[in-house]
């Protein structure tokens, strides 16, 4: 007759362990919606590391695209100023170019920064190169070019890698 016998205690802790079962049944469940939830976002690990990888890519694109580095790494003494100005268009446009595939990995908003950067610098090579007399040479346009970087606001580059940051800190969360 004991066997059909149940006590207070035995209600209790069959509760208990059905408490305990259903709350690891509510976490599967919700650890399963997670993982699917993150899947149809495309944000498996793999698309992690791609859109970290053209964040890093647009990174060094943005610097190298700053009017201060773009002179230093291009700065000729023997050439003419309208020659040094074809260089650094060929050189930002060749850089933007090879990383134009990048855009699917990071926002509109962010790609079209990164392509208002382009353009701006190429304005403002040609607009000083432009005010430059006929026969300037390289070093001429050089440090009108610095010159200008020097000034407020000048290098969009520093806004872009901000932004830059500000993206890829949001996949890191």
């Amino acid at each position: 007759m004991y066997l059909l016998e149940v006590t207070g205690t035995d209600i209790q802790i069959a509760g208990t362990f059905m408490f305990f079962i259903a709350i690891a049944w509510l976490l599967a469940e919700f650890k399963g919606m997670k993982d699917e939830l993150k899947e149809r976002l495309g944000m498996n690990n793999d698309t992690i590391k791609l859109r970290l990888q053209a964040y890093e890519r647009l990174t060094l694109y943005a610097e190298r695209a700053g009017l201060k580095n773009l002179v230093s790494r291009l700065h000729s003494e023997d050439t003419s100023a309208r020659q040094m100005q074809m260089e650094l268009l060929q050189t930002l446009n060749s850089e933007y170019e090879y990383n134009v595939s990048q855009q699917i990995y990071v926002s509109p908003e962010m790609w079209k920064a990164i392509t208002k950067l382009r353009d701006q610098n190429i304005f403002i090579i040609n607009q000083i190169a432009a005010a430059l007399p006929a026969n300037a040479s390289a070093m001429d346009l050089s440090k009108s070019l610095l010159e200008y970087s020097m000034t407020n606001n000048a290098e969009l580059n520093k806004i872009v890698l901000d932004a830059l940051k500000y993206e890829a800190d949001k996949i890191l969360k």
